[in-house]
Parts: structure tokens; sequence; C-alpha cells
């Protein structure tokens, strides 16, 4: 028996997949155990270090660099979004004048580092930080965001756009109404990794000094002492996991509302000879 785009493995095969799976899993456990053990002799869990997180001013501190990190990334994805979107367009647009120059600013601007974008913005316009993080994140994601969406179109069979076609809508409402939906529906796990990606990138803000949630954790620890370092840095990845793993399962959710929104409006077409159902029927 094989399946599209393998044989499906044997019993042979199987024992060697599990014990190569078992040999990994020790492996995993062992580096780990080592790591627990190697913090422990250094006294990192020791309750002494762990108790400054029972001043109030600690979590205010951490509250505020979460609204700071927060507030960054989602002023920069409701920006970067939309003109990655408009970029998109003009990138596979079919006139020369107008596709050739967007590839060139998209080929910069993902060539470009982020804290480069945010210096220059900061230095060179003399901005507040919270714009200079902004505009950096901006440039740089809607970018990305633009090449994603590209290639979601152009992964499209090209029948779609034929039919929009033909049926008498011109090529831009063919790309808005039908082809952009399905690219953004096809390509969201990527744009979803790519918010991730924006929103620890808001970290790079701590160079042009932006008081981010990392940058709070550095004011603490130089604060505290070295003492401390592990435990804040240690809470503040907690946080910036949290995060990320909520944006990811958000987008699992929407994106499995929107393929049962899709199979609810599926009409289903009764066989040959068989009466299709009606209302009274049903109700009968």
């Amino acid at each position: 028996m094989t399946s599209v785009l393998y044989d499906v493995p044997g019993p042979k095969a199987r024992r060697v997949s599990l014990t190569g799976s078992a040999i990994g899993i020790v492996l995993i456990a062992a580096v780990l155990g080592w790591a627990v053990w190697t913090l422990a002799q250094q006294g990192i869990f020791e309750g002494e270090r762990w108790e400054v997180f029972a001043i109030p001013d600690v979590w205010s501190l951490l509250a505020q660099g979460l609204g700071a990190t927060l507030s960054a990334a989602a002023v920069a994805a409701a920006i970067a979004f939309p003109l990655g979107l408009a970029l998109s367009l003009l990138r596979i647009s079919a006139v020369p004048a107008i596709r050739i120059p967007t590839q060139v600013v998209l080929e910069f601007l993902r060539g470009m580092p982020v804290v480069l974008m945010m210096l220059f913005v900061l230095l060179v316009f003399a901005t507040n930080t919270f714009t200079a993080v902004v505009v950096g994140l901006v440039l740089y994601n809607s970018a990305i965001f633009a090449e994603i969406i590209r290639a979601g179109i152009q992964s499209l069979p090209k029948g779609q756009r034929e039919a929009g076609l033909a049926i008498g809508l011109t090529s831009f409402q063919s790309r808005m109404a039908i082809e952009l939906p399905q690219a953004i529906r096809r390509m969201l796990p990527s744009l979803v990794a790519q918010l991730v990606v924006l929103l620890k990138d808001t970290s790079l803000g701590y160079i042009v000094a932006y008081e981010e949630l990392l940058r709070k954790v550095q004011i603490m620890a130089d604060f505290l002492g070295p003492d401390f370092l592990f435990p804040v840095f240690f809470v503040a990845a907690a946080i910036y996991i949290a995060i990320n793993v909520s944006v990811s399962r958000l987008a699992i959710w929407i994106e499995r509302r929107g393929s049962k929104k899709a199979a609810g409006g599926v009409v289903h077409v009764p066989a040959a000879g068989v009466p299709a159902e009606t209302g009274e029927e049903k109700g009968a």
C-alpha cells in the first residue's frame, strides 16, 4: 500500500523510526536534566532569588514593558498588513513601469536590517522612539507580507483568474473578490508566523531606547544585580512565549472558523433523478 508522496513504512521501518524517536527523547531529557542540574548548582532555584517577584513595582515595570511591546506590535501590524497587500498587487501588476520599481523597493526593504531602519528614522527625522520602532517594523514587515501574499496569489490555479474575467470582472475585481481571499486563507500560517516575528522584533527597540518589555527587564536586572538576572529574564521569556502561543492559537481558530463557513456555503446538488428536498418536505 502506498500514499501519494511516499511508500507506507513497513514493520522494519516503523521499528527503526520508533527506536530513533526513543533515542531522541532520551537525549533531549538528558540535556534538559543537565541544564537543570547546572542551574541548581549555581543556586538559581533558591527561594531568595525569586522573592523579588513579591515586590509590586517589579510587576508594574513588567506590565509597562508588555504594554509598550503590544502597542508597537499592534500599530505596526495594523499598518504593515494593508501596506503589504497594496505592494503585493503592485508587484504582480501587468504594467512593467509599476511592477519593476515595486520589486526594487521590496528587495531593498527586505535586505535592510530592521535596527538600521529604526535608527535611520530616529536620527534623520528626529522622531520619538515609539515612532522609530513602528516605522522600522512597518517598512520591513510590509515587504515580507507583500511577498507572502504574492506567493499565495501565484500559487492559485490560473482557472480562478480566467473564470473571474470570463464572468465580466475586471482584473482588479478578480484580484480582490476571487484571488485574494483564497490566497490569504492559503498563506495564513505564514502570515501568522510573520506576525510572531514582528512581535519579537519589537525587542530591537531597546537599541533606540524604546522601553519595551526587554528594555524593562534589562533595567530591572541592572538595578537588582546579577543574582536576579535569570529569574527576571525567565519570566520575560515566559511572557513572550505565552503571547506568541496565543497569537498562533487565535490564527488556528480563525482558520477553522473560516473553513467551516466555507463548507457551510457549499450547495449540495442532488443525484440524477432524485428531486431536491424542499423546506416543506424537511418539515414533514
